[in-house]
């Protein structure tokens, strides 16, 4: 299951920085580099642009990032449907996803990026492309758009995850997705 650990990898640099965050971007560039080394290549720029940041200046940043600024919010629900009745049901369909692939949850709600990046290395690979073309290309596209407003770290990791997904599923731009396909991608974990 080495796309799993892929996956797990990257997410594991978008949760809150605890520990020595520099050691698993190390791992996560080393992992990286035998199936993606552009992937690789995105992570060691994180590293490069992160050396000399103390761990308190990193969670200073990760939380100025994503947490006070919606606009690259790590929940993809949000930048699919906003604080519409649709990101309700994705959150539902998302922890039902969780719980067929037997991910565990996080305090993170479940349209959480680590929690959909962990889904898509434990989904079939049609699936996977599905989910990644409904879903998170699109959030993905606008949290980019969001963190080059300004110089920012954070913005390699957001560009490893994309250039993966689009060596590992390709990349089409579809027509905007409305909620029903996208419920429909992740309904086999029921409602």
């Amino acid at each position: 299951m080495a796309a799993a650990n892929d996956w797990e990898l990257l997410a594991s640099l978008l949760r809150y920085p605890e520990g020595d965050a520099a050691a698993d971007a190390g791992r996560c560039a080393e992992a990286l580099e035998a199936s993606d080394p552009q992937a690789a290549e995105h992570v060691r720029a994180f590293l490069g642009e992160t050396r000399g940041l103390s761990p308190g200046d990193l969670q200073a940043l990760f939380t100025s990032t994503f947490d006070l600024d919606p606009v690259c919010s790590l929940e993809v629900g949000w930048h699919l449907f906003g604080e519409n009745y649709e990101r309700g049901e994705f959150l539902v369909k998302m922890r039902n996803e969780l719980r067929r692939l037997g991910l565990p949850e996080s305090s993170e709600l479940p349209d959480h990026l680590t929690h959909a990046l962990a889904a898509l290395g434990r989904m079939e690979p049609e699936e996977a492309g599905e989910f990644a073309a409904a879903c998170l290309y699109p959030a993905l596209d606008k949290m980019l758009a969001g963190i080059t407003r300004k110089p920012n770290p954070y913005q390699s990791i957001l560009r490893a995850v994309i250039h993966l997904l689009e060596s590992r599923h390709g990349r089409f731009v579809p027509e905007p997705v409305p909620a029903e396909p996208v419920f429909r991608i992740l309904n086999s974990g029921g409602a």
